[in-house]
């Protein structure tokens, strides 16, 4: 490696790792996209279709009080990683880092950062999670903004800025941050400048900014792959090269049409640097303009692209832009069925899977009593793309499961000390200390421990995590309250028909799942995360392969802990190899009038009765 990005290699060497105490988690293989009928889904070295769920760490990597990282010290990414598995179950976090932490300088990488960073990163390998790593910027840079300022931004180093001479930042009437990449012309600027690789003077010389940003990037990656153990590294399943890109201007084209003549060559640009950094077989997460589908009627979606292909991913963030700001309107059942069907539509159009990696809603303020609802309905409509209503009517027009990862788990929440743009005299210490957002789902409480904002229900959710062959349809009703601490409403959303007495009953006022799939031919395991609700003693399976209440530790349908918890299960169902079509109902009979044999046997011949109705030609 020459130039730039070979001095940067050649620097200091890294401080040794931090080691921490923690229950061993098995090494896994990279994770891969593969072809699957019409979609395109992730998988395991074993063949299984995974589901990755989890959560953003997170966006203290935006505060100085953290160093721009996401957590003050090994210690606390421990606590924080240690919470998340166990609550949740979450089996991959996207990882935050900073472009000003990783080059502080035109000619210097900050190694002392990222040994931090890395040290972070093993903490969640360790305990069973996939990170996702992202490079994470939003408007752009700190450095654009003055002291005064209603906002601020992350992302780009100082010396950048001072080398862009760009005029005082000013968003006008601006009721939202994001409205200062539509209206903020020093912001505007220097984004257009990054996308047209404008040349800076700098102390080191001339450096064309995004040719500078790649550089590093890769010199990063390049560090982490050296420094990261094997297995650790196994879990990195991939880079998202820029958060929530946006076009700075587009020369009177149109958002379609940028996106393929200026973000995709970006995107090439990266997945070269990946490539050489030793990332060949990691896709790159790739975004879409960040506006693409939030109602603010932004062109985009990388409809004139062409096929991404196994070595990118269609990475969209999904927030709802319409109850953001003008509609007052609650979520319920099905609400967002057809935003996230058309983010699986535009993945399978792209040739490649979908990823979420970013979803979310504030959890103070006006707006903030639905926040519950449109939480569990978002996930919902990730489960499946059909509402709980009409699920077991046409369960087979669902979709495959997305993965996501919500905005964001945030162990400072409440708890800053960040002076906004470097002032004193505005200290934010509320919410996550940026831009007056809260989003984060849990806090830490007067004694240390990390208590979920949310009820637990709709985070701590039954999911497919490896499904081995392919998962032809998947739905869940949660019955989380629709409001906060166990308050509000329960309401079930998926309804079992009346034509199925027995299973109706079995289900009714009960949290249950349904997993429909074909079996492979690896023999692995299909696995799914059981919520802590769902204790193995008082779960029932009603499944072809067995039907079981308690769920015992051998045969095909067994209880399992969850690597790297040592609270968390998983449930494990073990099919023969390519021998067909299999369905499991799975329900928490941990309340109620238990289930007699009797209603279990009848349950299960309606079970597969649907099964044959719905699914006919498997």
């Amino acid at each position: 490696m020459t130039g730039l990005s070979g001095r940067f290699l050649r620097t200091a060497a890294a401080a040794s790792l931090v080691a921490a105490a923690l229950v061993a988690a098995p090494a896994r293989a990279d994770v891969t996209v593969s072809p699957k009928q019409q979609a395109w889904v992730l998988r395991d070295a074993q063949g299984r279709e995974v589901t990755l769920r989890g959560f953003n760490v997170s966006g203290s990597t935006k505060l100085y009080e953290n160093s721009l990282l996401p957590f003050r010290s090994t210690a606390d990414a421990v606590k924080s990683a240690q919470a998340m598995r166990d609550l949740t179950g979450a089996n991959v976090v996207r990882f935050l880092i900073s472009w000003e932490g990783v080059q502080p300088a035109p000619d210097r990488i900050d190694y002392a950062y990222l040994d931090k960073a890395i040290a972070q990163i093993k903490v969640f390998t360790d305990r069973g999670i996939n990170v996702l790593l992202d490079y994470h910027q939003d408007l752009y840079s700190a450095h654009l903004f003055n002291k005064g300022s209603w906002y601020t931004g992350d992302g780009a180093p100082k010396w950048v800025i001072q080398a862009g001479g760009y005029p005082k930042e000013s968003c006008g009437i601006c009721i939202l941050w994001g409205q200062n990449m539509q209206t903020n012309g020093a912001v505007r600027q220097a984004m257009y400048d990054f996308w047209r690789d404008r040349v800076l003077t700098t102390s080191a010389g001339p450096v064309g900014v995004q040719s500078a940003y790649l550089q590093q990037a890769e010199a990063m990656m390049t560090y982490v792959k050296q420094k990261l153990p094997p297995e650790s590294f196994n879990a990195v399943i991939g880079m998202d090269p820029l958060n929530e890109p946006f076009d700075g201007g587009l020369d009177g084209k149109k958002g379609v049409d940028w996106e393929k003549t200026h973000l995709m060559p970006f995107y090439q640009r990266f997945r070269s640097a990946m490539d050489r950094a030793g990332w060949t077989s990691k896709p790159a997460y790739v975004e879409p303009l960040v506006f693409w589908n939030t109602a603010f009627f932004e062109e985009g979606g990388m409809t004139t692209v062409g096929p991404l292909g196994s070595r990118m991913v269609f990475n969209t963030h999904y927030y709802d832009g319409a109850r953001i700001t003008l509609d007052p309107s609650p979520a319920t059942d099905g609400t967002y069925a057809e935003s996230m069907n058309e983010i699986r539509q535009r993945a399978a159009s792209l040739r490649t899977a979908p990823f979420v990696s970013e979803f979310g809603h504030k959890l103070s303020g006006g707006g903030s009593d639905r926040t519950p609802w449109m939480i569990r309905s978002m996930y919902q409509s990730m489960d499946a793309g059909v509402a709980g209503k009409n699920w077991w009517s046409t369960p087979a027009s669902s979709g495959d499961v997305l993965s996501s990862t919500q905005w964001h788990w945030d162990i400072y929440s409440g708890r800053h000390h960040e002076l906004m743009n470097g002032n004193p005299d505005k200290v934010q210490t509320e919410g996550d200390a940026w831009n007056d957002e809260d989003h984060s789902v849990v806090a830490t409480d007067d004694a240390g421990a990390v208590k979920l904002r949310l009820d637990q229900r709709v985070l701590d959710r039954l999911y497919p995590a490896a499904v081995s062959g392919d998962s032809m349809a998947f739905a869940y009703e949660d019955l989380a309250r629709s409001g906060y601490g166990g308050t509000g409403r329960e309401q079930p959303w998926l309804i079992a028909p009346s034509s199925m007495p027995d299973l109706s009953a079995l289900v009714q006022n009960r949290q249950y799942g349904v997993l429909v799939w074909r079996s492979g031919s690896s023999g692995a395991p299909t696995e799914l995360h059981l919520p802590q609700s769902f204790t193995p003693a008082a779960t029932t399976v009603v499944s072809d392969l067995a039907t079981v209440t308690g769920l015992p530790g051998s045969g095909p349908v067994t209880a399992a802990p969850e690597p790297g918890s040592t609270t968390a299960k998983r449930l494990r169902l073990t099919a023969p190899p390519s021998s067909g079509v299999h369905v499991a109902l799975i329900v928490n009979t941990g309340t109620g009038t238990p289930p007699t044999s009797a209603q279990l046997t009848a349950a299960r011949a309606q079970l597969s009765a649907w099964l044959t109705q719905k699914f006919p030609a498997s």
